[in-house]
């Protein structure tokens, strides 16, 4: 069974109508399927076992405490980003002691919250950063493991907006320096030396940037051994692409079985941080056709949802597919599928061929990574609800927000 199938010609989340769900908690609705979620980490895991090693999901890709929780019950670690993200990871019933802490801003009192969670690493981003982790570790009396996120200069030859491994990307510590730090690093007397980092970016759909990297990581690593500093773990990262129109990225197994070639015989524990390949593909947005707005040059489906429930086409151009959920009579037309935000960047997909009328339904598939997660307030619009499908089962993990929501922190002056 595949997350989403046609059942006698009306679209379904398992065994549940997506029209159904339209209809019941009414759109723009996030939907997502337990099973894919369940099976894809499977197939992550399954080319790992007999194997020291953590899967640490990243948060940011989809912060949901529904999906944190399967995670969590699955075995998995979490990569986190802020101090947000930690709470959400302890609030879904998350371990700490599988948490690593990346990003490049990390400010006192996230480090001091993640000290008194006793997360399993930071990953260091800069020289600074180091400073900081030793003061706050010393001010606290405790012992802060890190690793430092090195920076190899690796095209990932993905979108520039999510590559990360280039001398021009603000993320990591250059190659170069690296190993005086991890020098620096080994003499502070609050600070222990755990591993080491590299992620290289996201959406990638080849296996040659990743084994380029880690060939770079594991000359740092002999490197260091000689300098009597041993690595305990290496964090390969993630970024591992998903298919969304025609991309070929690796299968899990081809994938993580070049990773740990390359690893064999070094005995050491390998972290890896997949998102987006974790739930890409396990969720879609549902939005209901508002207006059909024929034009001189373009045909436009305004529909209910927008740039501001899912940001990617208007951020990255980046591509999802758009198909109705049940079935129509209506002709085959060209399409401009957009929102109704006062931007003309406000678009879901240009130049796609529906068979819609007023009130249909359409699903936004590929979008259960960094479309809720990404989701913003603009034009005071209400973000959407989302569910949970389970069998024949849809569960709200996220109720829709109210309008009065958005502004009830608000004051107006006395």
């Amino acid at each position: 069974m595949t997350a989403f199938n046609l059942q006698n010609g009306l679209l379904h989340a398992e065994n549940v109508a997506l029209r159904t769900i339209a209809q019941t908690h009414q759109t723009p609705t996030y939907v997502y399927s337990k099973a894919a979620l369940t099976q894809t980490f499977a197939r992550f895991q399954s080319g790992l076992l007999g194997h020291d090693h953590l899967i640490c999901f990243a948060v940011k890709a989809n912060p949901s405490l529904a999906i944190l929780n399967l995670f969590a019950r699955l075995g998995a670690g979490f990569d986190i980003v802020s101090g947000g993200e930690l709470a959400r990871v302890i609030a879904a019933g998350g371990d700490p002691k599988k948490v690593v802490f990346s990003g490049v801003g990390k400010s006192h009192a996230e480090i001091r919250a993640a000290l008194e969670a006793g997360i399993f690493c930071f990953n260091v981003e800069s020289a600074n950063e180091l400073q900081r982790i030793q003061q706050v570790a010393a001010e606290m009396g405790k012992t802060a493991p890190v690793s430092l996120r090195v920076n190899p200069n690796v095209d990932a030859k993905t979108h520039p907006y999510i590559s990360t491994g280039l001398k021009n990307n603000k993320f990591g510590v250059a190659f170069e320096d690296a190993l005086d730090l991890y020098k620096q690093a080994a003499q502070m007397p609050n600070i222990a030396v755990h591993g080491i980092d590299c992620h290289i970016g996201s959406q990638i759909t080849e296996l040659s940037p990743f084994q380029d990297a880690l060939d770079k990581v594991l000359g740092l690593v002999d490197a260091l051994a000689a300098e009597n500093i041993h690595i305990q773990h290496i964090d390969v990262g993630g970024g591992v692409g998903i298919t969304y129109d025609d991309e070929t990225p690796p299968d899990f197994g081809t994938y993580t079985a070049a990773i740990m070639q390359k690893l064999s015989g070094r005995g050491v524990k390998v972290l890896f941080e997949p998102g987006r390949a974790l739930v890409g593909n396990a969720g879609v947005l549902l939005t209901k056709v508002e207006y059909l707005k024929p034009g001189e040059t373009k045909n436009f489906a305004i529909v209910d949802a927008a740039m501001n429930d899912l940001m990617r086409p208007a951020l990255y151009d980046a591509y999802h597919n758009i198909t109705t959920i049940a079935p129509s009579t209506a002709a085959t037309q060209t399409y401009e599928v957009v929102g109704p935000v006062c931007e003309s960047g406000d678009f879901l997909g240009h130049d796609r061929a529906l068979a819609i009328e007023e009130g249909d339904y359409l699903a936004i598939h590929s979008a259960g990574a960094y479309g809720m997660s990404m989701a913003s307030n603009y034009n005071t619009r209400a973000r959407a609800a989302e569910v949970l499908v389970d069998g024949d089962q849809a569960h709200v993990i996220r109720e829709r927000e109210q309008i009065t929501d958005l502004f009830k922190l608000e004051r107006t002056l006395p």
